[in-house]
């Protein structure tokens, strides 16, 4: 170890080893005891019990399967053979031809009333055709003569209102006439002609020589030039010597007098000292700045810079972390690595303390327990075993196994015959389908195929056959016709 974390004395770490070695062997041997405990229970009971779950499950699972395959096959089997092939048979040889005979039945019904439908319909359009072209003549003569009849009368109505409003007109216009003739005049002569006269003889006479041509005189000849007069007697006497005093006293007397000097006074003197003042009072707010800041500092912060650095802190460091960190460094540490070490040392020792404590017991456990049962298992269970095995186990299962053959054999047989009645069933059906056909419609019977018809030998009256055919009639194909 370095110099800075020397090691404890033994005073400090026999004590500490002592007691922590009382306190961790119990937990080590509990610790232990429990692990074998876990690890026995594991290989002796968990896995064999894991091992015949999942093999009964298996097994059970494969003949739950085999049995539902089974009864699925079976009941596939009875469906087809008591629904399928029944009902397409039923439907082949039963509703097929009836929905065909249906078919064609209601085929020619139907281009019967089809046909009588349409007769029908001819005959009824000729009739309404024949009633409607007769009623359209009827109505249209009636009425072409209403037409008529209604163009006379309005013919005479126009002409007799026609001949009145001539008559009407014809004396309202002479009336009028008459009135529009005298009528004008006589309002010309009330309303028009007395006004016309004032205006024209009296009033514009009047106006224009007794107003207008004066004030035209009087314009022409004396305003106009006593106007033109003053006008030139104004500008010669007031605003020539105007403009002259403006122009040659006026504007030097302000050029020279006061511009030029107020110029001078501001360039040469206003901004030199606005300049000198730009750059003084920037100077003296930074120096009051300045200034105020150090005496705020000596006011307000170097008070308290002096009593956290020389009074707070050495008291801080020398009075209370230098004495927690001597008593980190020099006591609770070395405590602390000494309990740690002790714990992993402890630990080890108390595993070996443990390990020879559970030796000690499974020697005790085999001499006790272990033995006589391998002696047992080896002496009598495994002879047991071995003669249940050879005349009890065997014998057993090959009489199951020829059982099975012998279930299998049968149910092979079984389905054969049933396969043969069904088919000699099928047979059975189609000649009797053929049969009631042929009764319903008539006609020479087929040979059924696959069995040729075998022609009878002839023997001339003989009694002697051929061997396997059966003798002919003795008519002759002349007499046969």
């Amino acid at each position: 170890m370095s110099m800075e974390n020397p090691p404890p004395p033994a005073l400090i770490r026999v004590p500490i080893r002592i007691v922590v070695l009382v306190v961790v062997l119990p937990i080590r041997m509990t610790w232990d005891a429990l692990a074998a405990a876990a690890h026995l229970l594991d290989r002796t009971v968990l896995r064999p019990t894991g091992r015949g779950i999942a093999w009964a499950l298996t097994g059970v699972g494969r003949g739950i399967a085999l049995v539902l395959t089974g009864v699925g096959r079976g009941i596939a089997w009875v469906f087809r053979h008591t629904v399928t092939r029944p009902a397409r048979w039923l439907y082949g040889a039963v509703l097929a031809p009836v929905g065909r005979g249906i078919g064609w039945v209601l085929t020619g019904v139907g281009h019967g009333l089809g046909w009588l439908l349409t007769r029908v319909g001819h005959g009824l359009g000729w009739f309404f055709t024949g009633v409607g072209r007769g009623l359209a003549w009827f109505f249209a003569r009636v009425g072409q003569g209403l037409a008529w009849f209604f163009v006379r009368v309005g013919r005479g109505l126009a002409w007799f209102f026609a001949g009145l409003w001539r008559g009407i007109a014809f004396g309202s216009g002479r009336l009028w006439r008459g009135l529009s003739v005298a009528g004008p005049r006589l309002g010309r002569a009330v309303f028009v002609w007395p006004w016309v006269g004032l205006w024209r003889y009296v009033i514009v006479p009047v106006c224009r020589y007794g107003i207008a041509v004066p004030a035209v005189w009087l314009y022409r000849r004396v305003l106009a030039p006593l106007g033109t007069g003053c006008a030139f007697l104004l500008e010669k006497a007031v605003f020539v010597p105007v403009a002259a005093l403006f122009t040659y006293v006026l504007v030097p007397l302000l050029r020279y007098g006061v511009v030029v000097p107020v110029l001078w006074f501001d360039r040469y003197v206003l901004t030199p000292v606005g300049q000198g003042l730009g750059w003084f009072f920037p100077r003296l707010g930074r120096g009051l700045a300045v200034g105020t800041a150090w005496l705020a500092r000596a006011v307000f912060v170097w008070p308290w810079v002096g009593l956290w650095r020389f009074v707070l802190v050495p008291v801080v460091r020398y009075g209370i972390v230098g004495p927690l960190a001597w008593l980190w460094k020099r006591v609770l540490v070395p405590v602390a690595r000494e309990v740690r070490d002790a714990l992993a040392v402890c630990w080890r020792v108390a595993g070996y303390v443990s390990l020879a404590v559970g030796r000690a017991l499974g020697w005790t456990f085999r001499t006790l327990v272990g033995r006589p049962a391998t002696w047992l298992w080896r002496s009598v269970c495994t002879p047991v075993g071995h003669w249940v095995r050879d005349s009890v186990w065997a014998p057993a299962r090959r009489a199951a196994v020829q059982a099975g053959r012998a279930a299998k054999e049968a149910l092979s047989s079984a389905r054969a015959s049933v396969r043969e009645a069904l088919a000699s069933a099928r047979v059975t059906v189609r000649e009797a389908r053929r049969d009631a056909w042929r009764a319903l419609v008539g006609g020479a019977r087929s040979p059924e195929p696959g069995e040729p018809e075998v022609a009878r030998a002839r023997t001339l009256g003989s009694t002697t056959n051929v061997p396997g055919a059966a003798p002919a009639p003795e008519i002759s194909l002349r007499k046969r016709g």
